[in-house]
């Protein structure tokens, strides 16, 4: 029966670089079908994670809250019931809500078998398993149904839970829905270490490309870095981009594509071993920035949206396109504005990070500039959501170092950027944490004159650069 409402889709990956995508310039040839989405939709240029870590990521998408509003702030926490989320909108606005992959917010309790319906965030239609990297291979997928008991998804991994979606889809096609599709792909195999991808695509990508800051991090990283993982990566990301377009050609052959929203984005990405001992867990834009692009009503056409967001805009952005009201309390809104060039005088010109696990960290982000703090010794970083004390750490110029390989923190040719970048960070911690601790300034130092990277104080163009809320 037609419907006015759209029906709508969500795609996330795990742990995707933004730059594995032809439309954010990657010459490899791997996501035919992500830059068709981004051609014919609305591409968000510069997405930023409010988490580079699984579980608080995913729980910022859910709720459209901050990590540490949700009770979430690292891995192993369980979503709480209490916290309104995305399906639980939708289910009450009569939507059939419907989760098929990895769902890592159940807690510790349940990381290998079933995950309880009331810890499945509002989802109705439930085909999943909390931890799909512990109860799967690339060609073994098992996961759990509504009622707990476990199913075997034939085919390569990311082909079985598209396959999945394909019937979901012909199964609720003729009334409205929500699906949320989590893959594990591109995240590696935690067992082994390795990017299993399907067979003959490791070997397309192998040798062809390294982003570059891998290229000149890598060869120092442990267990081989990107050079050893790169083509099996790619190759991931090629099979998923191939599902995608098998998920849009369903909605072609049951006539609903027109008036689907679909969306598709990933909760953080990889540094591949090169700023930390992992792969994610750091500000830099290899963790932090993830692809992201909408497609459907009110996106169709809607070119480019340049300025940077964060991902914790997904929940309202959908909300907002379905018509159904924004719960109280969330940090998140709605992208619709940016969408066609558009603007909202009023909406912050940086983005927000909170980093957990490993350090307790904070970060802001603009269109040029990234400012890093992080907590000095002391509060416990997988413990403690927060500190009241952070000291910089990290302080980038992304027009002129896009993938971050000179820190210019405690600069002082940079002091008058980092305070207002440290203004910026401090209201952020104010609205999303109620909170004013104190940021220590980096110790000042000046940069070698015969430094490449060197140019005169009287170049660094801050006069008239806004870093924060409007």
């Amino acid at each position: 029966m037609p419907t006015s409402r759209p029906r709508v889709i969500v795609v996330l990956t795990d742990q995707q670089r933004w730059d594995t995508t032809g439309a954010h310039g990657n010459p490899a040839g791997v996501t035919p079908e992500f830059d068709r989405l981004a051609r014919e939709g609305t591409l968000v240029e510069q997405a930023i994670t409010p988490n580079p870590v699984c579980a608080p990521a995913r729980a910022a998408l859910q709720t459209g809250r901050f990590p540490t509003a949700t009770g979430v702030h690292r891995n192993g926490l369980p979503l709480g019931a209490d916290v309104p989320t995305l399906a639980a909108a939708f289910r009450a606005a009569g939507y059939v809500t419907g989760y098929i992959g990895k769902w890592h917010l159940a807690g510790e309790e349940h990381p290998d078998g079933p995950v309880p319906p009331d810890r499945r965030g509002g989802y109705e239609k439930w085909l999943a398993s909390d931890r799909l990297e512990f109860t799967s291979d690339a060609y073994r997928t098992v996961l759990y149904d509504e009622d707990g008991e476990p199913v075997r998804l034939p085919g390569y991994r990311s082909d079985g839970l598209v396959d999945a979606a394909i019937r979901f889809v012909a199964d609720h096609h003729d009334r409205p829905f929500l699906l949320f599709l989590s893959l594990l792909e591109p995240h590696h195999q935690n067992a082994t270490d390795d990017y299993p991808a399907p067979a003959g695509y490791r070997e397309r990508f192998e040798g062809r490309w390294l982003p570059p800051d891998l290229a000149a991090l890598s060869p120092g990283a442990a267990q081989g870095g990107a050079h050893r993982h790169i083509g099996g990566y790619l190759g991931q990301i090629k099979r998923v981009d191939e599902g995608v377009g098998r998920l849009r050609d369903c909605l072609r052959s049951l006539g609903i594509e027109d008036d689907t929203v679909f969306a598709w984005t990933a909760d953080h990405g990889s540094h591949f071993r090169t700023r930390n001992g992992e792969y994610k867990r750091s500000a830099h834009e290899a963790s932090v920035r993830v692809p992201f692009v909408l497609t459907g009503p009110g996106f169709r056409g809607g070119g480019r949206v340049r300025q940077p967001v964060s991902t914790v805009d997904l929940m309202p952005t959908l909300l907002d396109a379905a018509g159904i009201p924004v719960p109280a309390g969330v940090h998140g809104r709605s992208l619709r504005p940016l969408v066609g060039g558009g603007g909202e005088p009023d909406r912050p010109f940086s983005v927000f990070v909170q980093i957990s696990e490993d350090v307790i960290g904070r970060a802001v982000r603009t269109d040029r500039w990234k400012y890093v703090v992080t907590a000095p010794d002391g509060p416990d970083a997988w413990e403690e959501r927060a500190s009241d004390r952070y000291r910089e750490t990290e302080l980038y110029d992304l027009a002129a170092d896009p993938y971050e390989l000179e820190n210019l923190v405690g600069l002082t040719s940079h002091r008058r950027v980092a305070d207002g970048l440290r203004d910026a960070l401090g209201a952020w911690l104010m609205e999303v944490e109620g909170a004013a601790p104190v940021i220590e300034a980096a110790p000042p130092r000046t940069l070698d004159r015969r430094s490449p990277f060197s140019f005169p104080e009287h170049r660094v163009p801050w006069e008239g650069v806004r870093f924060g809320h409007a």
